[in-house]
Order: structure tokens, then sequence, then C-alpha cells
């Protein structure tokens, strides 16, 4: 299996608390530093992703950004 540019993937262990560790190489590739917020979204059919809290942030001001414009008119 060719590796695509850009694509990645690590195993992680979930902890008794359910809690696991992000890797060090994908912590540093993706500027993750302690006590940064990540979300954990979920769906039953393509699994779990965890985007930086920013990504997520600047994706729910573009959708809720026209509308909460539109409701102060």
């Amino acid at each position: 299996m060719r590796k695509q540019k850009g694509k990645y993937a690590w195993s992680v262990t979930v902890g008794a608390k359910g809690q696991i560790v992000i890797p060090k190489e994908a912590r540093e590739l993706f500027n993750i530093s302690p006590g940064d917020t990540l979300l954990l979204l979920g769906d039953e059919k393509r699994g779990i992703a965890i985007p930086p809290k920013e990504t997520f942030a600047v994706f729910s001001a573009r959708i809720f950004g026209d509308a909460e414009t539109e409701a102060t008119e």
C-alpha cells in the first residue's frame, strides 16, 4: 500500500480511565501542546475525528455567522 502525501495513521491504546496519548509525531505535526482543547466528533458509520477546537470554531462561524446576522436585522 502506497502512502498518500499528507495522510497519516497512528495507533493508540485506550487506558483504564478512557484516556489516549496522542503520539509525539502527531503532536508535533499538528502543533498540539499541553492545555490545548480538541473536540471529539463521532459518526457511527464513519468513525471518530479529533479536530483542533479552532478548526471547528471557524467551521461553525461560517455556518452560524449568517444566521446570527439575519436574526439581528
